[in-house]
Order: C-alpha cells, then sequence, then structure tokens
C-alpha cells in the first residue's frame, strides 16, 4: 500500500497524542525541525547565509512556532524549550546500551529547564546515526560528518525515512564506537532535549566548539547547555605543565599560568575531555552538587 503519509509520521502523531498538552502547533514545530534540520540549524546559527525569501520565511515560522521577542529573555526561554545537558563518556554510552524501554518524567534536577525533561526511550536500542546539521552548515566543517545519534522511536524512524541519503541504521555496540571516536578527536557529549520533540531526549550529538550551535549560543550568553554534574580536578603533583588540557577544553575553562593549568570552576562543564587527554592523569572529574544531578541513567532507573 502507498501511504500518501509515511508511517513513521503518523507514529510520531500517535505518540504526541499521549503527551498531555502537546499542541498542534507543537507538532508542526517538531515535524519542521526533524523534517528539514539542515535549514533549520543554518537559519539559527547562519541565517546571513540564506536567501532573502528562505530568512523572511525564517523570521515567521519562529514567530509562530517559537514565539516572538529578542534579546536575553528571548534567548533564555528559547534555551528552556530547546537544550543539552553534557554527559562524559561513560553516561553517553548508558543512553545508548539500554535493552529494555524507559519512562523517567519531570527530571528537574537532572534537566534544569522549564520544559522539555522527560527521558522516554521506546525501542532504545533503535539507532540512527545523522549527518550533524551544525557541521553541514559549515563551509569547513569537521568530519566525520555522521555523528549525531538519533535514539529511540518514533524520532530514529522518522529521521531515517525522511533522510536516507543523510542517516543509517546502527547497532548499539557501532554507537558506542562513535562515541569513543569523537571522544578521541577531544569533542563533548551531549544528550539532546526539545520541547516539540515530544518534550523530551532523543539524541546524542558529538560536539566541536567551531561547529556546534548549541556551544556558540552558551558563548554568547544563552544557557542552552546544562553541565554534567562534574568539574574538573586537578591533582597538582602529577601535573607536568604541558598545556595539553588548556588546548583541548572546549568551554574555555583552563587556561595555563605559573607552569600549571588554572581551572575555572565557573565555565568548566564537567565533559571530561581535559581528563581524558591529560597525558599524565593529572586531571579527573570530581562530583559537584552546585552543578546539578548527572545524567545517569541506570542510576535514575533504580532511583
Amino acid at each position: 500500500m502507498n501511504w500518501p503519509i509515511r508511517r513513521s509520521t503518523w507514529a510520531l502523531v500517535r505518540e504526541g497524542r499521549r503527551v498531555p498538552g502537546y499542541r498542534v502547533r507543537d507538532f508542526l514545530h517538531g515535524y519542521v525541525y526533524a523534517r528539514w534540520p539542515y535549514l533549520y540549524i543554518r537559519a539559527a546559527t547562519r541565517p546571513e547565509t540564506l536567501s532573502r525569501p528562505l530568512r523572511i520565511l525564517h523570521r515567521w515560522a519562529a514567530r509562530l512556532l517559537v514565539g516572538s521577542g529578542t534579546g536575553a529573555e528571548a534567548g533564555r526561554r528559547f534555551a528552556d524549550t530547546y537544550h543539552g545537558k553534557v554527559v562524559p563518556t561513560s553516561a553517553a554510552e548508558g543512553l545508548v546500551t539500554l535493552r529494555v524501554n524507559v519512562e523517567l518524567r519531570d527530571l528537574e534536577k537532572v534537566i534544569p529547564y522549564a520544559t522539555a525533561r522527560d527521558i522516554v526511550l521506546r525501542g532504545p536500542d533503535r539507532i540512527v546515526a545523522l549527518e550533524c546539521p551544525c557541521r553541514a552548515a559549515r563551509d569547513e566543517p569537521c568530519l566525520p560528518l555522521d555523528v549525531c545519534l538519533i535514539v529511540g522511536e518514533p524520532f530514529a524512524s522518522f529521521v531515517a525515512d525522511h533522510h536516507p541519503r543523510r542517516a543509517r541504521w546502527i547497532t548499539q555496540d557501532e554507537a558506542v564506537t562513535i562515541l569513543r571516536a569523537e571522544r578521541d578527536r577531544g569533542h563533548v557529549h551531549h544528550a539532546f532535549f526539545k520541547d516539540a520533540m515530544l518534550g523530551r531526549f532523543y539524541a546524542i550529538c558529538n560536539c566541536c566548539p567551531c561547529c556546534c550551535g548549541a556551544m556558540q549560543a552558551w558563548r554568547h550568553g544563552t544557557p542552552m547547555l546544562a553541565p554534567s554534574g562534574y568539574v574538573a580536578s586537578l591533582d597538582a603533583a602529577l601535573c607536568r605543565g604541558c598545556g595539553a588540557c588548556a588546548a583541548r577544553c572546549p568551554f574555555g575553562a583552563i587556561a595555563m599560568g605559573d607552569g600549571q593549568p588554572v581551572l575555572d570552576g565557573a565555565r568548566c562543564m564537567g565533559c571530561g575531555v581535559c581528563a581524558f587527554h591529560c597525558p599524565a592523569g593529572a586531571l579527573h572529574l570530581v562530583r559537584a552538587p552546585e552543578k546539578g544531578e548527572p545524567l545517569e541513567i541506570q542510576a535514575l532507573i533504580q532511583g
């Protein structure tokens, strides 16, 4: 049978009907975002590269789907609806190796945003590797491109159906391999949540500071990213003063002074990049209650 609307789209509609307060406008927003992510992200990060008709359409769609407003308050309101949680590699691996469905609601201590803070994974082993829209929007992007992991249904099938040339099905073992390769490149894992994506977790993005729109927004004061719940800690006795950590830190939280790294705890997001790349093993992550609760899925399930 030829379906005028793809089955994966109907699945998104059906799942949306289970979500209290999920409106037609939310579905349309989620559909646009997932159907045309490359245009969506380019419009958000590099609007100057769009043609004039597309810039006009973007402004109109933003007012209709997201709401009007400018400045810091608009940025904060936007971040409440579309945001990421920094996760160390071990926590990211936990999210892509689940074997059973999971339903965790209103994780305010873990996801400190007004909306989109549920983890509802149906078919958690259904994973798609998608070409990163942020990297694709750049003239000279970091490679490889296919490092965004869409996790669970109905999102994975929707993305695979609508982006057959940019997306591929992968196993959980392949997802772990991608995570570790991105860790080795010095990139950050972000678990992403969005109100229009049924108000919940839907993807792990592996982000570089030069391409990532969320990291760019964070640097300019829009709080799209929540820290992992950890901060880096230095064992000065082991430090060789090589500066590898300062060169690698994707959040600019480490500077060299008097031959040793100086850590800015306020800027540290607890990603673990510095610790992994420290050749002396002088850096490690420690729990920081002021940075919120970690997104460690097995602990959350057991709790």
